[in-house]
């Protein structure tokens, strides 16, 4: 047995010995093995009810201002929750100044935005979409009348019913609380990968695929630094003690002037407003990574190639324009983004494969 997978089953068999187990636990999650449950907040267990009311909810065009939008516009489960777009475009023909992040394994995700460390519950993360105006997303005003029509649905009042035992069940609070058990339960899990690498079958990925890890895990490319663990993101998983959320400057940018990066786009510098945190945005996680495209905060990058290019050159050079400069200089670039020479032998990846309720089967280097 691997590190890796005694510690997961070791994490897993305490949990289920515990007198005081979380109601949370009886959820089957129907793991592979490791995979450890996710930490789920005791104020809003996991079941069968309420992932059933999220996925109505999730989909319902009736929670955005126009009735144009729902969640699932930004989030489509055929591109892993994403929308395919450079930047996403909200109810009112607004392109926001960012593409839609994968909800996959969010369950497991420590930060739940590309550069906001603040925001780590995905209950508080739903109220941005709904009623957020910078930029305006679902576009949702406080005293709009959509929680009333939703409460008059039919469909509704029995999913209500079912989800939360309560006399006023139709608030809003149990809205998002629905929504964010729906989106936990989308898990990526069982990827070639994952069975080569935890259940030992030597023959679920090609040997070019295992030529590929090795570099993916060398010092001279370092992909793991940011894109580490089950979940390929340093972002995602357990949290570590007395570390910071990770956020990775890739220079995109090195513009001159005060900020380095585009005022609209300057990372987690515009919630800390420190210098250090400019250009620095999450890592996502490169499970389901083929069919997530384009690529980067700003979906600059369209393929998987031509990111693979740009961090081999260390990153972006740009020659002229608004935007000129040189990225592999910019003073906030991550450390482990050093160059590499490369060959024209790429890596190819494999698309996920819906399981039917919401979740994903994964996909991987190959």
């Amino acid at each position: 047995m691997t590190g890796t997978r005694a510690i997961a089953v070791g994490l897993l068999c305490a949990a289920l010995a515990s007198s005081r187990l979380p109601a949370q636990a009886t959820y089957p999650w129907a793991l592979p093995s490791g995979f450890p449950p996710p930490n789920i907040p005791t104020d809003n267990a996991m079941t069968e009810a309420k992932i059933d009311l999220g996925r109505h909810l999730f989909y319902d065009t009736r929670l955005s201002g126009n009735g144009t939008q729902s969640c699932a516009s930004c989030h489509e489960q055929a591109r892993a929750f994403t929308d395919g777009r450079a930047r996403s475009v909200g109810p009112t023909g607004q392109v926001h100044p960012r593409g839609s992040m994968s909800l996959v394994n969010i369950a497991y995700a420590q930060a739940l935005t590309r550069a906001n460390p603040s925001l780590t519950r995905l209950e508080e993360q739903a109220l941005v979409p709904m009623y957020g105006d910078h930029p305006i997303e679902l576009g949702l005003n406080r005293g709009d009348p959509w929680l009333q029509t939703v409460a008059g649905d039919p469909t509704y009042q029995r999913l209500f019913r079912a989800a939360f035992d309560q006399e006023q069940a139709f608030t809003r609070d149990n809205v998002v609380k629905a929504i964010a058990t729906f989106e936990r339960s989308i898990v990526s899990a069982r990827s070639p990968y994952d069975r080569y690498h935890f259940d030992r079958d030597d023959a679920a990925i090609s040997e070019a695929a295992k030529r590929g890890e090795v570099l993916f895990h060398s010092r001279p490319l370092s992909c793991f630094t940011c894109h580490g663990g089950i979940h390929f993101s340093g972002a995602m998983g357990a949290p570590r003690r007395a570390m910071a959320i990770e956020f990775h400057n890739t220079g995109r940018y090195n513009l001159r002037g005060p900020l380095s990066y585009p005022t609209e786009n300057a990372g987690v510098f515009e919630v800390t407003r420190s210098a250090a945190d400019v250009g620095k945005f999450k890592a996502p996680t490169l499970r389901n990574v083929v069919v997530t495209a384009p690529y980067m905060h700003d979906g600059g990058v369209a393929t998987l190639e031509d990111a693979i290019d740009h961090y081999a050159a260390g990153g972006r050079t740009i020659a002229t324009g608004d935007y000129a400069g040189v990225g592999r200089e910019n003073p906030n670039k991550s450390s482990s983004i050093r160059g590499y020479a490369g060959t024209a032998r790429r890596p190819r990846c494999i698309p996920s494969v819906p399981d039917g309720r919401g979740a994903t089967s994964g996909s991987a280097f190959r």
